[in-house]
This record gives structure tokens, sequence and C-alpha cells, in this order.
């Protein structure tokens, strides 16, 4: 991280998390971010369904909701890149205070609710995005919908002709009763209706689901049976966690998801127990707590193919993706990798 960006990260961390959040996409459009554009080597190309990726770092949803910056986030070094979520009508979101930095932590809590400008809005910034990189929509449901499945196939329809892939979110758990769409019956009927829906494109994209990493392991199992039933193309896992376990800060019992270094182990179990689930039917990404590029490595082995973060960047800025993925190449060479999905899955027994 170089000087003025740990300045700029300093200055931030004076001001309101939500307000600090806003200007961090206000400095994106004004060009004042790292441009390093993005590593990559033979070591470090990944296909996950059907999608090349000049690297396996990926920019979690939640960071560009409303897909606002886009362009300049494609140049900071991430391999690919997932706004949202999106609902099919704008919507606030829940109350503030509703951000909170845990600085001893290394974590965030966040309550949002899906705050977003709504399909439409979004859709017309996705149309105009740059013709090069990975570019994904995370799918939501409106709070006050009564058919909360119908929203998704809604958002797809909308925003799936400008995206490279559509992500079913059915793990935040800041929407009243969202996470009861990861139950079999309502996981089945959801999923079928998105399939059907992304069939219907002229392009038809792959579809991922994300899961919480609050599940047990029936649960995990059923979500891996599930997930092959519909055929669906990558699992997410996972997002953020409603444990407070080992906290320390002064924000440690805010209501909503927690991000961040507290949840690398949680949720990387969570990834090796799927990744033994689905037994290499199913490419998966490993999201939770990564700051490091050995910590991304650690995800791989555990069964991901490519990697997520968001709430490092609170604390180590928008370089990190680029060093994560400088690091990573390096870890390979060391390993003697000559690429990065000969290394996925090689130490799920440390996590299960």
């Amino acid at each position: 991280m170089k000087l003025i960006e740990k300045l700029g990260l300093a200055a931030l961390y004076q001001l309101d998390p939500e307000l600090g959040h806003g200007i961090a996409i206000k400095a994106l459009k004004m060009g004042l971010a790292p441009s390093q554009g993005v590593h990559s080597s033979d070591r470090l190309l990944t296909n996950i369904a059907g999608l090349d990726l000049p690297n396996p770092i990926g920019l979690a949803a939640g960071f560009d909701k409303n897909a606002e910056v886009i362009a300049p986030l494609l140049k900071t070094g991430f391999g690919f890149i997932e706004v949202g979520a999106a609902t099919p009508i704008a919507q606030p979101g829940n109350a503030k205070p509703r951000l909170f930095r845990l600085r001893e932590d290394r974590a965030s809590i966040n309550r949002f609710g899906f705050n977003n400008e709504g399909m439409q809005t979004i859709a017309t910034r996705l149309a105009a995005r740059p013709n090069h990189g990975v570019v994904g929509i995370n799918l939501g449901a409106n709070k006050s919908s009564s058919h909360r499945a119908i929203d998704y196939v809604k958002v797809l329809e909308h925003c799936g002709p400008y995206v490279d892939f559509a992500t079913v979110n059915v793990s935040s758990p800041n929407t009243e009763k969202l996470r009861d769409l990861q139950g079999e019956r309502a996981l089945n009927a959801l999923l079928a209706g998105v399939m059907e829906t992304r069939e219907n494109l002229a392009r038809p994209i792959p579809i991922f689901l994300k899961i919480a990493p609050d599940l047990n392991g029936e649960e995990i199992a059923q979500i891996a049976q599930v997930a092959k039933h519909n055929r669906i193309d990558a699992i997410i896992a996972t997002n953020t966690t409603l444990d407070r376990d080992g906290l320390q800060s002064e924000h440690a019992h805010e209501g909503g998801g927690l991000s961040g270094a507290p949840l690398f182990e949680k949720s990387t179990r969570v990834l090796a127990q799927l990744a033994h689930e689905t037994d290499g039917a199913i490419p998966l990404i490993g999201v939770g707590g990564v700051s490091s590029a050995a910590q991304a490595m650690a995800k791989i082995q555990a069964g991901a193919s490519a990697v997520q973060l968001y709430t490092a960047l609170v604390y180590h800025g928008f370089s990190l993706a680029n060093e994560i993925a400088h690091g990573l190449d390096q870890v390979l060479k060391e390993k003697n990798y000559a690429n990065v999905a000969d290394a996925v899955g090689t130490d799920i027994g440390a996590y299960l």
C-alpha cells in the first residue's frame, strides 16, 4: 500500500463508515484510486463456469451496489467484479446507522437491507459498462415483496443482457426471512424459475448461488444436492455471519452481518464441506476474511476455484487486489503449480 493510500484510509476512519464508503465511490469516479491494471500469468489464468478470468481474485457484491464505478474498479487489479444486490424496485434499506467498523477485529458489521437504486437504473449503467472485464450482478428481492422468487426473475430479465454472470443471493441476514429461501423446497422452486429465465435470455449467462456461513452439515449437503439438481454453474461460499464469537470491538454486538477477518475460518470450513459434498461437480468461489495471498491460497486449497473480497479493502485499500494477485502468483510458483486450477481442493481435509 502506497503512502497516499494509507493517508486516505486514515482520513476515512475519522468519518462515519457509510459516509466514508460514499467518498470511496466518489474517489473512484474521479480516478483517484490505484489503476495498476490486472496482474495475470499462465499460473493465474482461471476458467470458472465458462468465464475466462485473468486472475481468480474478485470483488464481492455490496461495494458497488448501484453499478456506478465498474470501469475504475476493473483497473484496480480484480479478475472479476460483482455489483448489486439489485432489487426490482429502488429501496432505501434499513435505518441508519447500519454500517460499523470493527477495527480491532479487522471486520465490519452491516445491516443495509439491500439498499439500492433499483434494477432499471442499474441496468442502464450496466448497458454502458466497458466491453472488457468480467462483471456480474447480485440478484435480490424487495423487502416489501409478497413474491420474492419472482423478484429474482425480474432482475435477471432486466439486467441479464448486460452482465457475464448473475448470483442468486438468498443468504443476506438483513432482509427478514430471506434466508428461509435456503430451505430445500423454497430453493428448488426459486432456482427452477431463475434457470428457466436464464435460458430465455438472448445470451444465456452462468447462474451462481450465494449461501450463508451459518449452516450445519445437513443443510450444506441439502444445498449441494439442490444446486446439482438445478445445474447451478457455481456456488459462492459465503455471505456474512450472525456469529459474534471472540470479537473485541465496541460495536461487536450490533445487529447485522459480520464480515472480515473473524469470518475466515468459519466460511472456509463451510467451503470445504461444500467441496466435499459437491465432489468437483460445481465450481466454488470462496469469500470471507480474505486479505492476503496466503488466505486466498487457503481458500483455493479448501476447494475454491476463485475467491472474492470486500471488507479487507477497508483496511488495506484498493491496491490489495493487485497485491494478492502478485502474491498468489508467487505462492503457486513456489509450490510448483503450473496453474491455480491444479491447487483447487488439495487440502480440503484441513477444514473438515
